[in-house]
């Protein structure tokens, strides 16, 4: 059984305005770079953190979220609260958290639009399961 916090009403707007946050961060650094390749790993990154949209769903559909530093324990609740394909997002994002943030190693061009498209697809059913 996956670590939980009980969500309060402050916890899920502090959450949704976090994700909304970094995800309009992340877009503001792509539209200033000459080339993606530029600031991949800052993009990435700040997509990455867009990983409190998930907070966020699990909050409105269980009144809980992850807490702790296992991701697997997240996605699983992320699956629970939803559906294993929404949490498939979730874990391409975990998966490249440590390549854009910590390795030595850049990301692709393929762990951008992955990071990407997975951001869209939880910041969109944060945007409609979570009103």
């Amino acid at each position: 059984m996956p670590r939980t916090l009980k969500c309060t009403p402050a916890t899920r707007s502090g959450r949704r305005a976090k994700a909304e946050q970094f995800n309009e961060a992340a877009a503001t650094v792509r539209t200033l770079a000459d080339e993606d390749s530029d600031v991949a790993d800052a993009y990435v990154t700040l997509l990455v953190h867009g990983i409190a949209a998930s907070d966020v769903i699990c909050c409105a559909r269980l009144g809980e979220h992850a807490m702790g530093e296992n991701h697997a324990e997240a996605v699983q609740l992320l699956a629970t609260a939803v559906d294993k394909k929404l949490a498939g997002a979730l874990e391409t994002l975990l998966g490249v958290k440590t390549k854009a943030g910590y390795s030595e190693r850049p990301v692709s061009s393929t762990d951008l639009v992955k990071a990407e498209r997975a951001t869209e697809r939880l910041i969109q059913a944060m945007r409609e399961l979570a009103t």
